[in-house]
């Protein structure tokens, strides 16, 4: 998959993004950047990622997460071809939440 040139104001948004200081920060920053939609996708994406990770079936995947099956489909192929950030982000977040 090809890389998008990053364009300096972009960089300094993922900047902006590493400066958030909680929880709350971070919702409030997407609330304000996003859209509602745009915003369920993103967490849509990130619960479906979860679910792929520990071995759940499409179908329950399908309902746990409402998300279509082009869309678990898409996530799936970034959980195993992507830059592996999604799978090692998720799988500290979810190390983290088990102390």
């Amino acid at each position: 998959m090809a890389r998008r040139v990053r364009k300096e104001h972009v960089m300094e948004m993922y900047e902006a993004i590493l400066k958030l200081n909680s929880v709350e920060e971070c919702v409030n920053f997407f609330e304000d950047l996003c859209s509602p939609t745009e915003i369920s996708a993103m967490e849509q994406r990130y619960a479906v990622a979860d679910l792929l990770l520990k071995n759940t079936v499409y179908l329950d995947i399908l309902e746990k997460t409402k998300a279509s099956t082009a869309t678990i489909s898409r996530v799936n192929r970034m959980v195993n071809s992507g830059t592996g950030c999604l799978p090692q982000v998720i799988k500290r977040v979810n190390r983290e939440n088990q102390v």
